[in-house]
């Protein structure tokens, strides 16, 4: 851990029950430059969610924690760490066994002062004597890391029993007025928060997002810009009601100057009967300046998995490929129970334009080893995703070949040494791996394990 030149500062920082940090130089009074960019060092950080029930580490937290990696030119650097949960002072609230307190996750500079700033679900958390009434905290973003934190306050309808606020979130300038806003799933309906935000608890508006009368519920959302006019666009993932049948299904919502904009709908299943669920990520994979939609369809066809490329046009997203393990130049076999597409993400992993998508398949039976895992990665390219261009990244890169491992359950592809290469960090069942992005793809080796890993990784 590097030291502070300043023993009064760090006599500060220790107080507040954070990890002292390496400070940064001043951040300017714009919104940060990057929206994971926790103490404005101009370097990626990285958050993700610890274990979500009973005692662990030194401080004998409760009900769930985020570790924090700080990044550096050298990319994260695992001596500089930082644990937050409901008991670190100036975080709300107060950790109980049947809290999930990181179990989702976004980050983006809400107050805009060059911090960028965490927002923490807590989906079970307790309030009064309305269960599982759900929490969502902002954790400030400030030169010397996170520090302190807000409740969000939700709406009428987000926050009554059993209302699990907080089950989502997504942040993005939906209105474009250079303010990040922040999409919260609760009460099965999606809410749109706009920005700024203060450490007071004030917010802009606050309105629901809703198909009204149509038998809507959201679950799952995913930001990012899908029609190029530089405003953030929404993804909300959700079921829908047809007579006795339930559908799962994609609802696009354009970012618009008042707010989202309801455009097109795709349906992902027909007869939807509960399980895994979708995931999504945005990313332009063709290189044509508009985001394309990757769905994760975990349940499709008795588990087997696939994952659905929208194209993004400058009218939303028109038009779909579907991919699966059955796919021309895809590794592997489909099997009942694989879940390809339990977990997606995007970035550019070799510095060519174009996005790639990495796909966990978590429960990838290999060489008879029950739920191994594994990972396929898709280079974007002209055309888009192919199988073709595809690699398998097995779960060996972390060391022997072990059942039960569930590697690529969390994945997340991002630069992290600021080189313009996207990298790998992947999640298993007892610990998450690094793997850096280079001109050739990601490097499989060496691995970089990162400490205290028990959960999903940040959007």
């Amino acid at each position: 851990m590097r030291r502070h030149t300043s023993v009064a500062l760090a006599a500060t920082v220790l107080a507040a029950g954070l990890t002292p940090l390496m400070l940064s130089g001043p951040a300017s009074a714009a919104v940060a430059k990057q929206y994971d960019d926790f103490n404005g060092d101009g370097y990626r950080d990285l958050a993700y969610s610890n274990a979500y029930t009973g005692i662990s580490g030194p401080g004998g937290w409760r009900g769930g924690a985020v570790t924090v990696v700080y990044g550096t030119a050298r990319g994260l650097d695992t001596s500089r760490t930082q644990v937050v949960h409901q008991d670190s002072p100036g975080v709300p609230g107060a950790g109980e066994d049947d809290d999930m307190f990181g179990d989702s996750l976004a980050s983006a500079d809400l107050n805009k002062d060059g911090y960028a700033d965490l927002v923490v679900g807590n989906q079970t958390e307790h309030v009064g004597s309305a269960k599982y009434r759900g929490k969502v905290t902002i954790v400030w973003g400030s030169r010397s890391g996170l520090s302190g934190g807000t409740t969000l306050a939700p709406k009428s309808g987000a926050g009554g029993s059993q209302a699990h606020f907080g089950a989502d979130l997504a942040t993005g300038d939906f209105t474009g007025d250079g303010s990040p806003d922040l999409a919260v799933v609760g009460g099965s309906e999606a809410w749109l928060y706009r920005g700024p935000f203060t450490k007071s608890g004030r917010t802009g508006t606050v309105s629901k997002i809703d198909k009204e009368g149509a038998g809507w519920y959201s679950h799952r959302l995913a930001a990012g810009k899908v029609n190029r006019d530089g405003k953030t666009d929404l993804v909300i993932l959700g079921e829908q009601s047809y007579g006795s049948e339930v559908r799962m299904r994609a609802w696009f919502l354009k970012g618009s100057s008042s707010g989202l904009a309801s455009g097109a709908s795709k349906t992902l299943a027909d007869r939807w009967r509960g399980g895994l669920g979708p995931n999504a990520v945005i990313g332009d994979f063709d290189k044509d300046g508009y985001g394309d939609i990757a769905i994760g369809q975990p349940d499709r066809d008795r588990g087997k998995g696939a994952v659905t490329i929208w194209r993004g046009t400058s009218s939303g997203p028109s038009g779909s490929k579907t991919f699966t393990q059955a796919t021309a130049g895809v590794s592997g076999t489909p099997e009942a129970g694989d879940n390809f597409g339990y977990a997606v993400s995007a970035a550019d992993t070799n510095g060519d334009g174009y996005a790639d998508l990495a796909v966990g398949v978590p429960h990838e039976d290999v060489s008879g080893r029950r739920d191994q895992g594994g990972v396929h990665l898709f280079r974007g390219g002209s055309g888009g995703l192919t199988g073709t261009r595809s690699s398998w990244i097995p779960q060996t890169v972390a060391g022997p070949a072990v059942a039960d491992a569930g590697f690529g359950y969390a994945v997340r592809l991002r630069d992290l040494d600021r080189d313009g290469k996207a990298d790998l960090t992947v999640g298993m069942s007892d610990k998450a791996l690094l793997l850096r992005g280079t001109s050739s793809g990601l490097a499989p080796s060496p691995a970089r394990e990162l400490p205290e890993f028990g959960g999903g990784f940040v959007d």
